[in-house]
C-alpha cells in the first residue's frame, strides 16, 4: 500500500477534474473546490462540502481563465489516451494566468488489471482506497504526462515520483 500526505496549501479556486467517487481534493479543501466527473454516481459518492458537476473534461462549460488552479487526482489513468492532450488543453483554458495544475496518479505499463492500493493522509483524516483499471494501451508514466503539459504550454515546477506513483506541480 502507498501512503500520500496531503496538506492544505493550494490557495484560491479549484476545479477538480475527476473529483467523485473519494472526492480526495473536495475532502481537503472543501468550499474552494468545484468537482466535476463524467459519473454522476461518482458525484453522488463523494462528500458533501463542495460543489460537484456532471461534466465532460474533454468539454469543461466554464469560461477561459475561471480558476486559480486543477487537479486530476488519479483521474488521468480512467480517460482513454487519445483524450489527454484534449483535457490537459481544456484545464488550461480555463486557468487563470498564473494559474497551476496539479496531477498525482501513477506510472502504469500494462493494465490487465492494474491496481493500486493507497492510504491517503487528508489533512489528518486517513482514506484508504484502490484504483484500478483494466484496458488495453493503458500505458502513461510521469514523462507522457510532463510532455503532455508541456506541449500545451505549462511550465513544469516540480515532478516527484515514488513507489511507481507520481506527483506533477506546473503553472501556466
Amino acid at each position: 500500500m502507498t501512503k500520500i500526505a496531503l496538506d492544505k496549501t493550494i490557495k484560491g479556486t479549484i476545479l477538480d477534474i475527476g473529483g467523485g467517487g473519494e472526492g480526495i481534493i473536495g475532502r481537503l479543501y472543501k468550499s474552494q473546490v468545484t468537482a466535476i466527473d463524467n459519473r454522476q454516481d461518482e458525484l453522488d459518492d463523494a462528500p458533501e462540502g463542495f460543489t460537484k458537476l456532471l461534466m465532460d473534461a474533454c468539454n469543461l462549460e466554464f469560461t477561459d481563465n475561471t480558476f486559480d488552479n486543477v487537479t486530476l487526482f488519479y483521474t488521468l489513468m480512467y480517460i482513454d489516451k487519445e483524450q489527454h492532450s484534449k483535457v490537459i488543453q481544456e484545464a488550461y483554458r480555463v486557468l487563470k494566468e498564473q494559474g497551476e495544475l496539479y496531477i498525482w496518479d501513477a506510472n502504469i505499463n500494462e493494465a490487465n488489471p492494474f491496481l493500486v492500493q493507497l492510504n491517503i493522509d487528508v489533512n489528518g483524516s486517513k482514506v484508504n482506497t484502490t484504483y484500478g483499471i483494466y484496458k488495453e494501451d493503458a500505458f502513461q508514466d510521469n514523462k507522457y504526462f510532463e510532455n503532455i503539459c508541456k506541449g500545451v504550454g505549462f511550465n513544469l515546477i516540480n515532478n516527484t515520483e515514488e513507489n511507481n506513483q507520481f506527483y506533477l506541480h506546473f503553472s501556466k
